[in-house]
């Protein structure tokens, strides 16, 4: 969000949440505190989905925390949603926009399949989706499937094969956007209360790499996404076939994809390879910076 908000190449037209890595009140909780905190009240928040389509919730407060953003002292939220109907709060906002609109979806995509399904009108006018989710190589909930996909597959499956131009930023990409304890620590010495409270929580998330990875740091996954839609020359992608796993429980939220085009299938995606890290950096401490 932050990142969204200080880059001048992007104008955030709203935030909508859906449930996930925590519930959907926690979720949409903090992103009006985070607005709060940086002095965004002006920009709307729409509450979505409170569950998958078709599966119960599955939440990872072993990683975020009981709040889904633990280890930071936010203020209270200082305004309330627009709207607790995200699909059609979108599809409103593309009926209005004088501009094409991109998603950036960095949770689940039940929200966005939802849109799908209630306004296809609307849906189709959209320019692009660039989402943080799906894995080429490794899963971090299951051996094979990435957190976000793994949550709503059936919500990704739809997306993937709306006919929209999509660009996946899988965790093999993520993973390389390390952000460490030091420059936390470069944050905290901002000192300002943005840089106090983004270095609290990167320190928080970080315990989870430490243990699992043995990383001094954390991979900030979704500012990946919005880096890619603001300065796209930061990412490196290469078009395949992605299609997602939604029967074998063993593999549920796999994205297959396809990198020697062994299905002979059309490419339906843009997919992230590789990231210049230093530069990721730089450009996410940048931001912090900015805020009061």
């Amino acid at each position: 969000m932050l990142l969204a908000l200080a880059r001048p190449e992007i104008d955030l037209a709203a935030i909508t949440t859906v449930a996930g890595n925590s519930t959907l009140d926690n979720t949409t909780r903090n992103a009006l505190s985070v607005l709060t905190l940086v002095g965004r009240t002006d920009v709307p928040v729409a509450s979505g989905a409170a569950a998958p389509l078709q599966r119960e919730l599955i939440t990872a407060p072993n990683v975020h925390g009981g709040s889904g953003l633990a280890g930071a002292d936010l203020p209270a939220p200082a305004v309330d949603v627009a709207s607790d109907d995200a699909a059609a709060f979108m599809a409103q906002l593309v009926r209005q926009s004088q501009v094409p609109i991109t998603l950036v979806p960095t949770g689940p995509l039940t929200n966005v399949a939802q849109f799908q399904a209630r306004f296809p009108d609307e849906f189709r006018r959209l320019e692009s989706i660039c989402l943080m989710g799906g894995s080429i190589t490794e899963g971090n909930v299951s051996a094979s499937a990435e957190f976000n996909i793994w949550v709503d597959p059936e919500a990704a499956r739809a997306v993937f094969e709306s006919g929209l131009p999509v660009t996946m930023i899988p965790l093999d990409v993520t993973h390389q956007a390390l952000v460490s304890l030091t420059d936390a620590d470069r944050m905290e010495a901002f000192g300002n209360r943005t840089g106090i409270v983004f270095a609290d929580l990167l320190r928080f998330f970080a315990l989870f790499h430490i243990e699992r990875y043995g990383w001094q740091g954390a991979p900030i996954h979704d500012a990946v996404a919005v880096a890619n839609v603001a300065l796209p020359d930061m990412v490196e992608r290469r078009a395949y076939r992605v299609d997602v796993e939604t029967v074998s429980e063993l593999t549920r939220g796999r994205t297959v994809v396809d990198l020697h085009g062994v299905s002979r299938r059309a490419p339906n995606a843009q997919v992230g390879i590789r990231i210049d890290q230093p530069r990721f950096v730089e450009v996410l401490l940048d931001a912090v910076a900015q805020f009061p």
